[in-house]
């Protein structure tokens, strides 16, 4: 079937935005803050905001606008808040036509950027509002400040960094759905991070409104050389391709919620869905199951939000493109994988419970017998406890004083479709479950409230 009729037809079978909208949809306002707990992101009228982000690196370069307009509406229909793509790409040189014909840079030595490419940069930024969606933007992607194995060249210097952070925090200060993403797999030491530094303050000399945070490469956070920078709002971390199991979580995720003063943390990049593990074909491929263990292990850990990424997607592979990371789906025939259609049963879960009120109890959970799964996690307070349980058979919950008084109800959800089981009443500050049924990618949510 050839791109052009695939593309008619996700058009034709996709639901309508005016149909799927909700009336409760939280995007009332633009405007967003940390709030005085340090720990999430919320509304500025103080409504709570889940970045649940996608990877769509190759948004800006590789897709024309009918293009942009099926992939955007495909994601808020399955509840992304914020798509993360880049400026100067990482796939094309700067003076290599993109998608829309033009090549993103005129003048390379002022990092001028092609005026038909802004227009459609700004066209991409107000299509996502229109549909309720924040766009995490990249100026560069980190090989135009060190190659090392991007595609390069190097353009930026201390002083061309800060003049272009100057012009983009300009040109959209004022445009209501920006969160600012500095970076792009890159470290922040040596070199880098005085050219890192003048360009996110270049922006915020412009722009003195929206959130910033960084974007550093594999099992590296943006705290290990920016947490006491006064343009870094929040931290993000990148877990990765290599790693399988919840240890990364306690390198990153745990270190940087420890940190003084307290920011807000998420995985801007964990394992993508259908990417080979450790860059091998020959170890298998990332899941479902995979995606479902990194959102809820960071999430019910105290992470603000979750990016999920997908291989076929971030470079928007397609035919007449080289695969890179063994691609080999293209992105439009991607769109409703397994895992990515199962982030829509949190979403669904995290609407029922203020996540701001609560904290990780990861301690509470003990296996009961032989213990041959990863870390299960849980996250709640004194009125609502939320487990995940990735495997196993039976579990130990140890839920303290707070709940030896009075009954409360159990509940199961299995978040591969999202189906809840009938609330069980019970009592006691211990408890012991089994999971409802076990095996091979069979992990588990269980809900428990007062």
């Amino acid at each position: 079937m050839g791109k052009r009729l695939c593309l008619i037809l996700l058009i034709l079978l996709s639901v309508s935005w005016d149909s799927y909208a909700r009336q409760d949809d939280p995007f009332t306002s633009f405007e967003l803050q940390i709030p005085a707990n340090g720990r999430y992101i919320e509304y500025k009228n103080g409504s709570s905001f889940l970045y649940l982000g996608d990877t769509a690196w190759s948004l800006l370069s590789r897709l024309t606008k009918d293009e942009v307009s099926l992939y955007l509406k495909n994601r808020k229909e399955k509840g992304f808040t914020v798509i993360q793509t880049v400026i100067l790409p990482e796939l094309e040189a700067w003076n290599e036509r993109l998608a829309i014909g033009v090549p993103s840079i005129v003048d390379v030595d002022s990092i001028r950027l092609h005026p038909v490419y802004l227009e459609h940069i700004d066209w991409v930024l107000e299509e996502a509002e229109r549909l309720g969606l924040f766009i995490g933007l990249l100026p560069t992607w980190g090989d135009k400040v060190d190659k090392q194995w991007g595609k390069g060249p190097e353009l930026f210097d201390e002083k061309n960094a800060r003049n272009y952070g100057r012009m983009l925090g300009a040109r959209y200060a004022d445009v209501p759905n920006v969160i600012w993403i500095i970076g792009g797999d890159r470290g922040g030491d040596g070199k880098n991070k005085a050219i890192w530094n003048a360009m996110a303050e270049g922006i915020k000399e412009m722009d003195k409104t929206h959130l910033m945070t960084f974007h550093p490469q594999g099992e590296h956070s943006s705290s290990f050389w920016f947490h006491q920078a006064g343009w870094l709002d929040f931290n993000m971390f990148q877990s990765g391709h290599f790693q399988t199991s919840y240890k990364i979580y306690e390198r990153l995720l745990e270190t940087d919620r420890n940190l003084n003063p307290v920011k807000p943390v998420l995985d801007g990049e964990p394992r993508y869905e259908d990417i080979p593990i450790d860059f091998d074909e020959k170890k298998g491929r990332f899941i479902a199951y995979d995606i479902r263990k990194t959102l809820y292990q960071s999430i019910l850990s105290g992470a603000c939000g979750y990016t999920y990424g997908c291989n076929n997607i971030w470079q928007m592979y397609d035919a007449g493109r080289s695969p890179q990371c063994a691609a080999r789906f293209y992105w439009y025939d991607s769109l409703d994988m397994e895992g990515c259609c199962q982030l829509h049963f949190f979403y669904t879960l995290w609407n029922q419970f203020d996540f701001r009120t609560a904290n990780p109890l990861k301690d509470i959970l003990i296996p009961v017998g032989r213990y041959d799964c990863d870390e299960a996690v849980a996250f709640g307070n004194a009125a609502f406890v939320i487990c995940y349980f990735p495997g196993g058979d039976r579990w130990q919950i140890r839920l303290g004083n707070n709940w030896e008084d009075g009954r409360y109800t159990l509940q199961w959800m299995n978040p591969r479709n999202g189906k809840m089981s009938l609330e069980k009443r019970t009592e006691g500050e211990e408890i012991e479950v089994q999971l409802p049924e076990k095996g091979n990618e069979s992990d588990w949510i269980l809900i428990i409230k007062k």
